[in-house]
């Protein structure tokens, strides 16, 4: 008996536990990004090396079990999921953090639902019935996401400790506010990114109907995203200097951001997907800002805003709200689909008599 209840006790710690792992890494791995692009990195050129070495991490993946009929449609598929997610998103998501913080990263990141709700309802994907109380939810959730996102812009607030004051014992080797700041490019570059990323995640649903084979999406889109992203690279960086990289920090980075992002992180999501669902691994995205949050009062008192924690906070609570709005939804269809279920055998039965 005992056995049992500690079975279960870890089939529902364990999930939780790893996905608080994944939002904390993913921190953490922002706050490196941040510091190494402070100290001269290019944007431009990190994305194409991380996602080079990502794509080599997911070769074994790639199987190319594609029937040839739709060989061509799936490329142009992973073709435009590479320039969106990749070429796109991940170079707007890593300029913008250039000229910010991750508290943005994380702040931006929570509207990502709320602007698939407002396309889907501009492409006329989703029907907005102002009658359903789903419909109103996720109306007032993106309501407090875009309230969230323009006080995120617009006001910072006090320090959470003036420097004047605060002592410092050693030199600052991590960086949480872009040392070049540009607090509203870097805000509004970020939104541009959450837009994209809106648009990447409606192709690739679209996509893995097509290739159900997750990873090999993965592979394939990585692949032509670098291919994109070197392109642009070199059309920005002159400067061949800027694709040099030493054994330091930077180099770190890369391989940690490659391997988190590629391998690790991909298959806690589809662990965690399949033994709890869909929405599992979503209800976590905002546990980013309280963790971010965290870090910057802790170690970068002095350059952390309480503005923008209380401006990604409503965001999160927006996201919250969406979330909700689209589990009622979705439970509503499930209803209505067993209700049909359990009138057909009703129907038949009528027909016979």
């Amino acid at each position: 008996m005992e056995t049992n209840k500690m079975i279960m006790v870890l089939t529902e710690l364990v999930p939780c536990m790893l996905m608080v792992l994944m939002e904390v890494s993913t921190i953490g791995l922002t706050i490196l990004a941040s510091t190494i692009l402070s100290k001269g990195l290019s944007p431009f050129v990190f994305v194409v090396y991380t996602n080079a070495l990502s794509s080599i991490f997911l070769l074994p993946f790639n199987s190319f079990i594609i029937r040839r009929n739709k060989r061509d449609d799936l490329i142009t598929q992973f073709l435009l999921l590479g320039f969106v997610g990749v070429t796109m998103a991940q170079n707007l998501a890593y300029v913008g953090l250039s000229y910010s913080s991750p508290i943005v990263a994380c702040g931006m990141g929570n509207i990502i639902p709320s602007i698939s709700f407002i396309l889907a309802a501009i492409c006329r994907r989703t029907e907005v019935d102002l009658r359903s109380s789903s419909t109103r939810t996720k109306l007032m959730g993106t309501l407090i996401s875009i309230i969230g996102a323009v006080s995120l812009v617009l006001y910072r607030g006090p320090v959470i400790k003036d420097s004047s004051t605060h002592l410092r014992l050693a030199p600052r080797l991590f960086v949480f506010l872009a040392t070049k700041e540009h607090w509203v490019v870097g805000c509004v570059l970020f939104a541009c990114a959450s837009l994209a990323f809106s648009i990447w995640n409606i192709i690739q649903v679209g996509t893995i109907e097509k290739c159900p084979e997750v990873m090999t999406v993965a592979s394939s889109y990585t692949l032509f995203g670098t291919v994109q992203s070197t392109l642009v690279a070199i059309i920005v960086e002159n400067d061949p200097l800027a694709w040099r990289l030493q054994f330091d920090m930077g180099l770190l980075v890369i391989v940690l951001t490659a391997i988190f992002g590629s391998l690790i992180r991909t298959h806690v999501h589809m662990w965690c997907i399949r033994r709890k669902g869909q929405f599992y691994v979503t209800m976590f995205k905002p546990l980013g800002v309280p963790i971010a949050s965290t870090f910057g009062c802790i170690f970068f008192a002095e350059t952390f805003h309480y503005g923008s924690m209380m401006s990604a906070a409503v965001t999160g609570i927006g996201y919250y709200t969406m979330m909700w709005g689209q589990m009622r939804e979705d439970e509503s269809r499930r209803g209505k689909v067993d209700l049909l279920e359990e009138k057909a055998p009703l129907l038949q039965e009528e027909d016979q008599v």
